[in-house]
């Protein structure tokens, strides 16, 4: 044998060498799966080496404490962690594979309800190579038992064992603080656990996902009944009737929720080089059967699209930090607008072109009640498909269409468009627009993705109308959220064709469009102010459902009633009279600064109190989960375990609706697809 390995041997041959062994291929073991089992998306060379040592300083940690221990017992515990550690990563393949993400500890607590959302045996799950993970101690156990490497008795002085767990913390706060420059508020922004783990580490992103859960049960154990007292006293107080000329005028038809990706209020009839950015919604905005709203604004936070959908489909605002759908959709009861159309005889479905976990999607709209959740996993894809966060917009309704066509009706349908969303990427097939001139790389391709996605729009609407479908369905056109940040305000002052902006500008930067149609329906634009809280109860009136009994904090905005306070999640607001920015005051019609006189003093007051309270109430309910406490009369709790977004259990789904309901376009079409009526000129398609 050779002085070299002979020297390796020997190092391997003491108590430091054999921990150095056990780390090395542990984390050789761990990357290989991050980059063969899971689809975390490392980009970049600061991703691909946080990819690559985020394994290193949780190894050192937990296997570090059998060095604390002596002779045998030590070498044996390092196995045995390494044994816990490896079934917590086989766990999370098996997961993975169904779900598109990590096992948290709600699933873990309600094991019951994951072995009921699988779906499929564990043998059928399970793959021969998924055993991979425990290869290294098998490796380690035949090199003690054939005595290759001989366990060292000698002690181990304590010192290295604490400055061992000493460096595993200094790299562990080092590795957070690389993570974070590349993605700053991973963890007070957290939207995907994938980012945890790709960032971070499987043992990290358990050990805050173990903190998250400690801290949301410790708020929901001490909640009680009685704490909706408040709230419901609040609401009774609140609430608006529905406007007569409107109740109940849309009963029985589908409904169509496209939500249009960071798409502001400004883009509307807005031109660059004399062309018009989005004619076709344009011409849907000016349609005289469709409502259109123009102090319409969103109203998000860091949940920035999740707080949209919470907003829009339960009428409870998003949170102050982090997302609710992550962090609370898949245990809180929720009375959304799925589960209320569920109830009344609809066939509710969710669209969107990315993956299932994002934003916590595929666990949330169980708990909202979506029958259907037509993620990623069900469209082909091929690399030209996709561009930024998903599928662009033209193949995503085009294939989206040909589930829609499946949907026995009536049917409540929310499709998620992509493309418009940062950074404004496209490829040169696609651009046939030019992009505007700020000299903002950020910023200029903006209306670039915003006209293709009107293009993609005009195409499905066309399908609507040859399938009959644009007749007999209400069409809600939605802005999630801004798309170009108030961090770019130079641009913003070239886009809105002035020198210089303020933050009253800002603020009314923030408005979204807001479209209603339906064929008969008594359209026009509306001056009226709102924001996204307000969708649910205006489209539940228009659909003839009453709201006096639920928990919502929106009121409908076709009603004289209508409260026109619209909160933004840091506790500023618009009113038709005032706009309020941090401590400064504006009048919304001139955009002029004031110094409050004392009537004025008292009336803003009085909004600020309602927004603060309102706001408060909205949180209480999400943070002590209080839906739990009350059921609202003729609403009935939804069922995690009804649902099953898994491919082929969906498909077997869908076909059993069909049979049981054959009231779907294809059904009445007689069984045959219309989707050679869908036209589409993707370059990607030909």
């Amino acid at each position: 044998m050779s002085t070299k390995k002979s020297r390796i041997l020997n190092f391997f041959n003491t108590r430091l060498g054999f921990f150095f062994l056990v780390v090395i291929l542990f984390c050789v073991k761990t990357y290989i799966i991050y980059q063969t089992k899971f689809t975390l998306g490392a980009k970049g060379g600061m991703q691909q080496f946080l990819l690559v040592v985020n394994p290193i300083p949780a190894a050192l940690l937990t296997l570090g404490i059998a060095l604390y221990f002596s002779g045998r017992l030590s070498y044996w515990l390092m196995m045995l962690i390494d044994f816990f550690e490896s079934i917590w990563i086989f766990a999370n393949i098996v997961y993975y594979r169904e779900f598109s993400d990590f096992l948290s500890m709600g699933i873990i607590k309600g094991s019951g309800n994951v072995q009921n959302n699988l779906g499929k045996s564990l043998m059928e799950i399970i793959h021969f190579t998924d055993f991979f993970v425990f290869l290294d101690i098998l490796i380690l156990i035949l090199l003690l038992v054939f005595k290759v490497i001989r366990i060292d008795a000698k002690p181990f002085k304590k010192r290295y064992a604490l400055l061992i767990s000493g460096l595993s913390l200094v790299l562990m706060a080092g590795e957070y603080g690389l993570a974070n420059s590349d993605r700053s508020g991973l963890l007070t922004r957290t939207f995907d656990n994938n980012y945890i783990v790709k960032y971070l580490g499987l043992n990290e992103y358990a050990a805050f996902n173990a903190y998250q859960t400690h801290k949301e049960s410790a708020t929901r154990s001490h909640a009680k009944a009685s704490d909706m007292d408040s709230i419901l006293k609040y609401l009774k107080n609140n609430r608006a009737a529905a406007n007569p000329e409107y109740f109940g005028k849309e009963k029985g038809k589908n409904v169509f929720i496209i939500h249009l990706e960071s798409f502001q209020q400004f883009l509307i009839n807005y031109k660059v080089d004399g062309k018009e950015v989005t004619p076709h919604l344009n011409a849907f905005y000016k349609n005289r059967h469709t409502l259109s709203f123009d102090n319409f604004y969103h109203q998000v936070a860091q949940g920035k699209t999740s707080d949209a959908e919470m907003m829009l489909e339960n009428s409870l605002y998003g949170l102050p930090q982090g997302s609710a759908m992550v962090t609370y959709g898949g245990q809180n009861t929720f009375q959304a607008a799925p589960a209320i159309l569920d109830q009344r005889g609809y066939t509710t479905a969710a669209f969107h072109g990315d993956v299932p976990s994002f934003w916590n999607r595929d666990s949330t709209y169980k708990s909202w009640g979506y029958q259907y959740f037509f993620s990623s996993q069900y469209y082909k894809t091929k690399p030209s498909y996709n561009v930024g966060y998903g599928m662009k917009d033209k193949i995503f309704f085009r294939d989206a269409a040909n589930y829609i066509q499946q949907l026995p009706q009536p049917f409540y349908a929310k499709l998620i468009t992509l493309t418009n969303h940062y950074p404004y990427l496209l490829d040169k097939q696609n651009t046939d627009f030019p992009a505007t001139k700020t000299g903002d790389k950020t910023v200029d391709p903006y209306v670039q993705t915003a006209h293709y996605l009107d293009q993609a729009f005009a195409e499905f609407l066309n399908y609507l109308k040859k399938t009959g479908l644009y007749k007999n369905s209400v069409i809600v056109l939605y802005g999630d959220h801004y798309g170009i940040s108030n961090n770019h305000r130079p641009a913003i002052a070239q886009l809105l064709h002035k020198k210089s902006i303020n933050s009253y500008d800002l603020a009314q930067f923030q408005k979204v469009p807001f479209m209603i149609h339906a064929a008969g329906l008594k359209g026009g634009i509306r001056q009226t102010y709102g924001g996204e809280i307000d969708v649910l109860p205006t489209l539940l009136h228009l659909l003839g459902i009453k709201d006096n009994n639920t928990i919502q904090f929106g009121t409908d905005l076709l009603s004289k009633q209508h409260d026109q306070r619209v909160a933004f999640r840091d506790g500023d607001f618009v009113t038709p009279k005032y706009t309020k920015v941090g401590s400064t005051v504006y009048l919304t019609r001139s955009g002029k600064e004031i110094t409050p006189n004392a009537t004025q003093k008292r009336q803003i007051a009085s909004i600020q109190n309602h927004v603060t309270t309102e706001l408060s109430l909205s949180d209480r309910v999400i943070y002590g989960d209080l839906l739990r406490f009350y059921t609202p009369k003729g609403f009935q709790k939804v069922n995690r375990k009804d649902f099953t977004y898994q491919y082929t259990k969906g498909m077997d789904n869908l076909k059993k609706a069909q049979e049981e309901h054959p009231t779907s376009i294809e059904a009445k079409n007689n069984g045959k697809s219309t989707m050679d009526l869908y036209k589409t000129d993707a370059p990607e398609l030909k």
